[in-house]
């Protein structure tokens, strides 16, 4: 079982950055896809970003594409995720998630696809 625990989130104003961290226990993350989402009060959990495990491939939300950047450092068992010019709606809870499991295709968006959560981290973006 692996254990991931995010850095503290924040609050920033519309316009600005925060990058956000996420440390992985328990196994080695060498093969291991790992992911972000996040959750807006009273929404779905939805998928921010995902890396596979060689880090060739980076996928993102739409909604995220040139404003977020996911990267991954297997040496420190952690895995990024750099956001800028935040908007109010990209405020939630960010969670990261891992999984052994093939996730091109569609089905890094899914999360159903992860076997281990990280209990999150708040990011608030004020107008």
């Amino acid at each position: 079982q692996v254990q991931l625990v995010e850095s503290e989130g924040g609050s920033v104003q519309a316009g600005g950055s925060l990058k956000l961290s996420c440390v992985a226990s328990g196994r080695t993350i060498r093969t291991l896809n790992l992911a972000w989402f996040r959750q807006a009060p009273g929404k779905e959990r939805e998928a921010v970003a995902a890396i596979t495990w060689s880090a060739n491939s980076a996928l993102y939300a739409n909604s995220v594409r040139g404003r977020f950047t996911i990267s991954r450092d297997n040496s420190r068992s952690t895995s990024y995720l750099q956001m800028t010019t935040l908007k109010p709606e990209d405020t939630g809870s960010y969670y990261c998630a891992e999984t052994g499991d093939v996730i091109l295709g569609g089905r890094w968006s899914d999360t159903r696809a992860y076997d281990s959560w990280g209990r999150g981290t708040q990011v608030t973006v004020s107008s």
